[in-house]
């Protein structure tokens, strides 16, 4: 049934309207669980019936109504099952506050077609990334609620056991219902300090997105529509706030690249590979011009970031990329926000300003680092500096450690081939 057109139509609704449908039903039925609960029975009511007769003509609205409706059978039944509980349940059902949310069943019974509702997601996510409840916590509830991503997918995020996401997710369930924290936007002056986590969160979708941890893809172009739109919606929000503007700049002109970065049998291409006639110059131009509006409000983390997509971007050749700038932006960001992907990025940089030689001293101080032991980028990036000093024995080796640990089809793909070119099999 999966494999039939309608299954797969079903599938990709799932993918794109998931989050969005959670939001809504949350905040007419005022409960995380139930809702949630109600989106997956909708989409399998969709897997059952789709297939024998036509894909709605609006999908997302039949999803939402439908998770709608499923939810209200089971307020109903709670409420006939004990009488103080169903007080409770209706109690429940307000919690939504002043979003418009109706005050009991029988209003909600009133209301016909449902479609998602944009802010509803943006609600979401300031509930996902409340103060109550840790930071990866909050990560790992907007990406699950907000952006339909598996406990799995998440895990993979996160370099850690699934176990341990899908305990995290439970107990952030529970702190999100036992404090009652509020399916609502936070009061306009609460609303900077809660910005740090949300975009991170938008970023972190993004991320998955544009470069898959694993599966068949490299890219994820839903994940990738849908953190920019996320994106948009909180620049909206905070109009005035530079790294809320200064996300939304390094997403455009990340994403400009998105339809280089495979070619046309679905093989990786490199960036300096790329061509770049087929960047979206419209997606650059935003990209830019909202970086520049946020560059003279302020600096900090994704200003910084997208100074280092807009070097990318801009450049006219691969031998027009400016090194030294990328470097001096990669120090930046060491300042602000250490890590070890930062790290692995400027010892990138380096090798191609100063030589080789020069970015593999400089991934040693990297390589030791626990957070980046399950990945494959750093045996990867290792592989092909050695590969350019000409020690293709070693290049080899790199290149063997990190087929095993790497993700997803295309990218194992592309290092079997430079695993032959180095080895000179066939």
């Amino acid at each position: 049934m999966h494999g039939s057109p309608a299954g797969e139509a079903a599938e990709g609704v799932f993918r794109r309207e998931s989050g969005r449908a959670l939001a809504t039903v949350a905040r007419l039925v005022g409960d995380l669980d139930v809702a949630e609960d109600a989106v997956q029975e909708a989409f399998v009511e969709a897997l059952r019936t789709w297939p024998t007769r036509d894909v709605p003509a609006n999908p997302g609205g039949w999803v939402t109504t439908t998770a709608r409706n499923r939810a209200l059978d089971r307020l109903r039944r709670e409420a006939k099952r004990d009488t103080k509980e169903g007080n409770a349940t209706l109690a429940a059902v307000a919690l939504a506050g002043p979003a418009g949310t109706p005050a009991d069943l029988d209003d909600l019974e009133e209301l016909d077609e449902v479609a998602p509702v944009p802010d509803d997601q943006l609600r979401l996510i300031f509930t996902c990334c409340h103060p109550a409840l840790a930071p990866a916590a909050q990560v790992a509830l907007t990406l699950r609620l907000v952006c339909g991503l598996q406990t799995a997918e998440i895990a993979r995020l996160f370099l850690q056991p699934e176990a341990t996401v899908a305990q995290r997710l439970v107990r952030a369930k529970a702190k999100v219902r036992t404090a009652a924290i509020p399916l609502r936007l936070p009061p306009a002056h609460l609303l900077p300090e809660r910005l740090p986590p949300v975009l991170a969160c938008i970023y972190l979708v993004f991320t998955e997105g544009y470069t898959a941890t694993r599966g068949d893809a490299l890219v994820r172009g839903e994940l990738c529509d849908e953190a920019i739109r996320l994106a948009r919606l909180a620049h909206h929000l905070m109009p005035d706030e530079p790294e809320a503007e200064a996300l939304l700049g390094l997403l455009l002109l990340q994403d400009s690249r998105r339809g280089a970065r495979l070619d046309a049998a679905g093989e990786v291409v490199l960036l300096k590979d790329q061509d770049r006639g087929r960047w979206d110059r419209g997606r650059i131009a935003e990209g830019v011009a909202h970086l520049a509006r946020a560059a003279r409000r302020g600096r900090g983390l994704y200003v910084a970031q997208a100074e280092v997509a807009a070097v990318h971007a801009t450049a006219p050749t691969w031998a027009d990329t400016r090194w030294d700038v990328l470097v001096a932006a990669y120090d930046e960001l060491a300042r602000l926000a250490p890590s070890p992907v930062v790290s692995l990025n400027r010892a990138v940089a380096l090798g191609f300003r100063d030589g080789p030689a020069a970015g593999l001293d400089a991934l040693a101080e990297v390589e030791a680092d626990p957070r980046l032991g399950r990945s494959h980028v750093v045996a990867a990036t290792r592989a092909d500096m050695l590969r350019r000093l000409g020690r293709l024995g070693d290049a080899a080796e790199a290149y063997r450690r990190a087929l095993g640990q790497v993700g997803t089809r295309p990218e194992r793909r592309f290092l079997e081939r430079r695993l032959r070119e180095v080895t000179g099999a066939p």
